[in-house]
């Protein structure tokens, strides 16, 4: 492996960085896009509860806000929640943006490696064409392994650029998806509470 990246020559540099860096943020993302760690499980639930019992000031609030991203979202409407229906809805859509800000973190630094790893492949292959060339019109073609170490250098980084950016599309895709589909699932519960809240949906619609 060491040897393949030696033969492949200093453009292998950045590809195996990107290559770590893809590898970090696709493990990261996946151990914090869980769902139960998004979604705790029941938190509308508790809220409601707590709501029935007139339970709910400042101190439950912030402490919904330090649970999870849907405790975030939902907090922001329940500071509003003795305004209108427009307005709790309105602070909850304005929190549910930062918290798809947070959801997306570093899926677009992904999605660039996803598409700069071919390029720098496809420069390593153009600059290993180039020596080839280069030794043939100084030497000729009698040496045959002058040769191969350029073409094999252009065949190497080409290989290392696919290798690095089809998991890197692959994972930018479908964390992509991940979000989105968090996304709305935290949408559809803020949604419920409101209208709980509101009295326009009763709590066993659910």
């Amino acid at each position: 492996m060491f040897e393949l990246m030696v033969a492949g020559g200093w453009i292998m540099a950045p590809i195996i960085l990107c290559s770590i860096l893809a590898f970090t943020i696709v493990v990261e993302r996946l151990w914090t896009l869980r769902e139960k760690k998004i979604i705790p499980p029941h938190l509308v639930e508790q809220i409601l509860k707590l709501h029935q019992k007139n339970a709910i000031g400042s101190e439950a609030i912030e402490k919904l806000y330090a649970n999870s991203p849907l405790g975030r979202i939902l907090s922001a409407g329940l500071r509003n929640m003795h305004g209108k229906r427009e307005v709790m809805k309105e602070s909850i859509e304005e929190e549910g943006r930062q918290v798809a800000l947070s959801l997306e973190r570093f899926l677009n630094t992904l999605g660039t490696i996803a598409s700069i790893t071919p390029l720098l492949g496809l420069l390593g292959t153009v600059i290993g064409m180039i020596k080839v060339f280069a030794v043939i019109t100084s030497l000729g073609v009698g040496d045959p392994k002058i040769l191969a170490d350029g073409i094999s250098e252009a065949l190497i980084t080409t290989a290392a650029g696919l290798s690095v950016a089809i998991p890197a599309v692959m994972f930018y895709r479908y964390l992509r998806g991940r979000v989105d589909e968090l996304l709305l699932k935290m949408e559809a519960q803020a949604v419920y509470l409101v209208e709980v809240i509101h009295g326009e949906r009763s709590e066993m619609s659910n």
